[in-house]
């Protein structure tokens, strides 16, 4: 079931539905979780401004992704250089898993900052949200094959990295817009194995 079914048609209902999957969103363009936060908070207060310009019967998850990618594009444009937290100051704040799922998830994301934005962006929609590529396209504003070519090459880069398949190809483009990471909250080793099956 498509995400545009499971919506009731309540705008305020669908979007409390739907902040979740914002989040997951915003941490793949943001790699950051206060900036994801804000992002979240600033897309939420343009929707109910904005109310009045979604078109019923529309892919309402659709045009929440799209004010969410273009107030992200919009604060790049804006932003100013920030001096990042010290290592070792981050690294007492928090602590290391213990578990192995926690390591494998630390292996899969740190392989996963490799990708580039545009290609975390369409293995998160694909495999996360189940968005077909059309879906994927339409909100890139890029063809279907564009969408394939990102999702094939971000699944060849992380098999690459997470378990040296030499065959897969090696794409390693950084996303230099942003230089702050993590990804964490993306979700559990079931992400990061069918991200790369």
């Amino acid at each position: 079931m498509s995400i545009a079914q499971t919506m009731t048609g309540d705008f305020h209902a669908d979007l409390k539905t739907l902040l979740p999957r914002l989040r997951i969103y915003a941490l793949s363009l943001t790699r950051d979780r206060d900036r994801a936060d804000d992002l979240v908070q600033e897309t939420v207060v343009k929707s109910l401004a904005g109310r009045h310009s979604f078109r019923p019967g529309t892919n309402f998850a659709a045009w929440l992704f799209r004010i969410q990618r273009n107030e992200f594009i919009s604060g790049l444009r804006r932003q100013r250089p920030t001096v990042p937290l010290d290592d070792a100051i981050a690294n007492k704040l928090s602590h290391a898993p213990a578990q192995e799922s926690g390591l494998i998830m630390r292996e899969f994301t740190s392989a996963f900052r490799h990708l580039a934005g545009c290609q975390r962006e369409a293995l998160l929609l694909a495999v996360l949200e189940g968005w077909s590529y059309q879906q994927i396209a339409e909100l890139s504003g890029v063809s279907v094959g564009t969408v394939k070519s990102r999702v094939s090459r971000g699944r060849a880069t992380l098999r690459h990295l997470l378990i040296g398949d030499e065959s897969a190809e090696h794409d390693t483009i950084h996303d230099t817009a942003v230089d702050d990471a993590d990804t964490r909250a993306i979700g559990g080793f079931a992400v990061a194995s069918a991200m790369v099956a």
